[in-house]
């Protein structure tokens, strides 16, 4: 960094560059923009950052975060609670929302297995998870036989209408992750499933790996 800037646009730098994705060169033009921007936009930009985490806190039951103890989502009386989607961070809840489609609730690992990294289940919301599917299964959650057949769902054990959407990433820790949250739920008897894996829209079939294409052939459905 050239010694001859001031300090504090040295100082801001510094900080850019610490920012995921950010290199030397756009922390350089970031402190730029900001160096001949108004100062009302500097300001507001100051009191954004400094007011980011005032008044938020994870929400006690997915541990999204939130404004007050539960989640807009959680609190939603028109989600189904007895269907929960796995994600490892909070920007998956933010993508998946986009979709529109999912109607469920969530669980945010904050994370995935990585024992290289020693990341194991005690520095993820592993057993927030399992503590959460057990208190649904013992639940007023839990659905007759009747109810069961009434939306067309297997009854297994009194809790066939639950499921738990495992939604980690397709890479190695996310696949590690699903398996060992696919295990730790067995006992439970609530139906764990997999977010289908294969090929991209608009993606062709000579750039992708064989893993992809295997499992885009293993997973592929009915054409309607």
């Amino acid at each position: 960094m050239s010694s001859f800037l001031p300090q504090s646009i040295r100082t801001l730098i510094e900080e850019f560059s610490k920012l995921p994705g950010v290199g030397p060169k756009s922390a350089q033009r970031l402190a730029m923009h900001l160096l001949h921007s108004p100062e009302s936009r500097v300001n507001a930009l100051s009191d954004a950052v400094g007011g980011l985490k005032k008044g938020l806190q994870f929400c006690g039951m997915c541990w999204n975060i939130a404004e007050d103890s539960i989640c807009r989502i959680c609190a939603n009386p028109a989600r189904d609670k007895r269907q929960i989607c796995v994600v490892e961070e909070i920007l998956d809840v933010v993508a998946l929302e986009k979709t529109c489609e999912y109607k469920g609730v969530y669980h945010v690992l904050h994370g995935a297995l990585s024992p290289v990294d020693g990341i194991g289940p005690e520095q993820l919301k592993v057993q927030a998870l399992v503590d959460r599917v057990r208190e649904l299964t013992n639940s007023k959650f839990q659905m007759s036989n009747v109810e069961c057949q009434m939306l067309n769902v297997e009854d297994q054990g009194g809790v066939g209408a639950i499921e738990v959407i495992l939604a980690t990433n397709p890479g190695l820790e996310g696949e590690t992750t699903a398996l060992y949250l696919m295990r730790l739920l067995q006992p439970f008897k609530v139906n764990t499933t997999r977010i289908a894996r294969g090929l991209p829209v608009g993606g062709d079939l000579d750039y992708a790996d064989e893993l992809t294409l295997t499992r885009a052939l293993q997973g592929r459905a009915a054409y309607c």
